[in-house]
């Protein structure tokens, strides 16, 4: 409504009675008012801002060996939005890294701005042997940065290969769970559950998922992200 149909619909004859005059001015108050409203929701809804959900890793997430759709980040995204959540996960994954890789990139990929964090990081640390107090040091770094930033974190566990010894496979795990605990972050045991093996679902190394096996990660992973979102949603955030 322009001011002057504003004021062309609230100008009132002198004749009228002073209630009728009253009920005009509500009228047309109203019918103004609740344009108002419609306008700030709309501008509400327009400055809404999708979840940011960085997925800092290695090759497991940045889609080695797949189209750049069937990377998982995508593919989480793509399932988090069938839904209805209103959130964008961002592809931190650098194939090869360690977590002393994942480690030295933080700040850079913390200029993406998340709101949240899933943190998938070990599998090279394990497959090179190297001393699991090491990655324990360099996962530790990186959550409590992530924990200081106000980002609540998903940690996907990593299981080490049987060659270096039950002791070994038993400490490196360990590593996992004991900073879940520590941290109190959403925790997901092991990020190949379900393709870890399976022939099926991974490319011809063994080691790296087909898209379908990533499909496969994705479902499974999926009650642990929703937990995660919620915690944000506790915290005052919006998906």
């Amino acid at each position: 409504m322009t001011e002057g149909e504003f004021m062309a619909e609230g100008s009132f004859d002198v004749g009228d009675s002073r209630m009728g005059n009253i009920a005009q001015l509500l009228r047309v108050l109203l019918r103004y008012g609740a344009m108002l409203l419609l306008v700030n929701m709309m501008g509400g809804t327009a400055m809404a801002a999708p979840v940011r959900i960085l997925a800092l890793g290695d090759s497991l997430t940045a889609g080695f060996g797949l189209a750049a759709e069937a990377a998982f980040p995508v593919r989480l995204e793509q399932r988090l939005r069938a839904e209805g959540r209103d959130v964008r996960v961002i592809n931190a994954g650098v194939s090869g890294d360690t977590t002393a890789g994942g480690l030295a990139r933080l700040n850079w990929a913390l200029a993406e701005k998340p709101d949240l964090a899933i943190v998938e990081l070990g599998a090279n640390d394990g497959l090179r042997g190297l001393d699991p107090k090491l990655t324990r040091t360099n996962l530790d770094a990186i959550l409590a940065r992530l924990k200081r930033d106000g980002i609540s974190v998903l940690l996907a566990g990593m299981l080490a290969p049987p060659n270096y010894g039950r002791a070994f496979e038993a400490e490196f795990k360990a590593v996992f769970t004991g900073l879940a605990a520590s941290h109190d972050v959403v925790f997901y045991p092991f990020f190949l559950d379900g393709i870890a093996g399976n022939a099926r679902l991974n490319q011809p190394d063994g080691l790296h998922p087909t898209a379908k096996g990533v499909d496969v990660i994705v479902e499974r992973i999926l009650p642990s992200v929703r937990l995660l979102l919620d915690r944000h949603d506790r915290k005052g955030g919006k998906t």
